[in-house]
């Protein structure tokens, strides 16, 4: 039996961590069987690397190894592909066609995204599986086959099992031994070895410098949290090693390629929405916030007034309040200051009385303006302090253009 490091050397697998090693012993130890396997772990792991070891390692391997990415075929073929077809079984079926469980026979077959399987095609699965037996889409007769499977899959199967997505007898059935491979953000020690790997495969490819990190830009290559690991890191250090003709890379210059995983928190305010509904919704959210502070906003002043029972020295703020409400060029502001501003009087019970109704009255009128006419207020100010431009208008706003030119329409303004 081969080595561990000469397994590594001989599949091209870069690293030292301890969880990659456990995985990869685990592959050596069950290649001589047959076994079904499961490997598990996120996208851009490696997981492929895994049953080409185990095939090559077996008894089977010089019969045929065929991988399948069971995500990547259309449900209404995917058992047309796995186990054949009959000649006229389905529109199109001009000829008989042998399956990969036919075509294998003797070896091993990859199922790549088993997850991804319909409900029906597990069930036909989990036969083979089972005895080694199948029928071809329309036809009766049942054939024999001799093939190992070996599947992969970056979902959480348990969580798949519990919603009803994959049969729960198929996964034990497929995890007689499972093979699990970390993620890279848990192989620190391993990625700038990757990094350095790639830089000089690209720098072999393209005939040109190997690209190499100074001292500050490695911490950040070691921190980055890498959602799609070694796929991710071999992508972003092929892009550095075609389009940066400096070949030392700094901090500043990487942080260039990394996208920013920084936030994780949904974004909830100043959100476009891709419908028209959702632009209104949005309008309509600012109007009642705007109604209720306003309101909020009166009704301190009037408690003010109706505990001190003086006007003079709340009346600047009576001003910037109604102006605020109804706008700097609206007429009724006189009117309105003068309704809250009754004469002085030397009874402070009957001030106290005629300030509460008043503002009584005031905060009425207020609390029953419509939603259309806030609406309108608001895109008639909007469009004022954009000098009538309908773009700036709406970002402001929040809304799409589209949005705000149907309004202006509806509004006649």
């Amino acid at each position: 039996m081969e080595n561990l490091q000469t397994i590594k050397q001989r599949f091209g697998i870069i690293g030292n961590d301890i969880h990659l090693n456990r995985a990869l012993e685990k592959a050596i130890r069950v290649a001589p069987t047959d076994i079904s396997v499961l490997v598990t772990g996120e996208s851009g792991v490696g997981k492929e690397s895994i049953p080409k070891i185990i095939h090559q390692l077996s008894h089977r391997k010089h019969a045929k190894y065929i991988a399948v990415n069971c995500g990547a075929i259309p449900e209404g073929t995917i058992d047309s592909e796995l186990f054949g077809h009959e000649k006229g079984s389905f529109t199109g079926a001009t000829q008989a066609r042998n399956g990969y469980f036919q075509v294998a026979d003797g070896g091993t077959i990859f199922l790549d995204e088993v997850g991804e399987l319909p409900l029906t095609t597990q069930v036909r699965l989990l036969r083979v599986l089972e005895n080694g037996e199948f029928m071809k889409v329309g036809s009766s007769q049942v054939q024999k086959t001799n093939v190992r499977i070996v599947a992969a899959t970056n979902l959480n199967m348990m969580e798949a099992i519990h919603k009803g997505k994959f049969r729960e007898d198929l996964y034990y059935r497929l995890s007689t031994v499972e093979i699990n491979l970390p993620p890279l953000r848990k192989r620190k020690d391993d990625i700038h070895l990757l990094f350095r790997k790639f830089a000089s495969d690209f720098a072999q490819k393209y005939n040109m410098p190997t690209v190499r990190l100074e001292d500050n830009a490695l911490p950040l290559l070691l921190n980055y949290p890498w959602k799609g690991n070694i796929r991710q890191l071999r992508n972003i250090t092929e892009q550095i090693s075609v389009i940066e003709q400096n070949r030392s890379i700094s901090a500043g210059l990487l942080r260039q390629y990394l996208p920013d995983h920084s936030s994780n928190f949904p974004a909830l305010i100043n959100q476009k929405g891709n419908s028209d509904f959702a632009n209104e919704r949005e309008i309509l959210y600012k109007v009642l916030f705007d109604m209720r502070n306003d309101i909020t906003d009166l009704k301190k002043l009037t408690l003010e007034l109706m505990q001190h029972g003086k006007i003079a020295k709340n009346e600047e703020d009576t001003q910037r309040l109604i102006q605020k409400i109804y706008g700097e060029d609206n007429n009724d502001t006189d009117n309105l200051v003068e309704i809250i501003r009754p004469e002085k009087s030397t009874n402070y019970q009957e001030e106290s009385t005629n300030y509460n109704d008043d503002f009584q009255d005031a905060v009425t009128v207020e609390e029953t303006l419509s939603l259309q006419e806030k609406e309108y207020e608001m895109i008639r100010k909007a469009l004022d302090r954009n000098l009538n431009k309908r773009k700036l208008a709406a970002k402001e706003l929040g809304i799409s253009e589209r949005t705000l030119y149907r309004k202006i329409k509806q509004y006649d303004l």
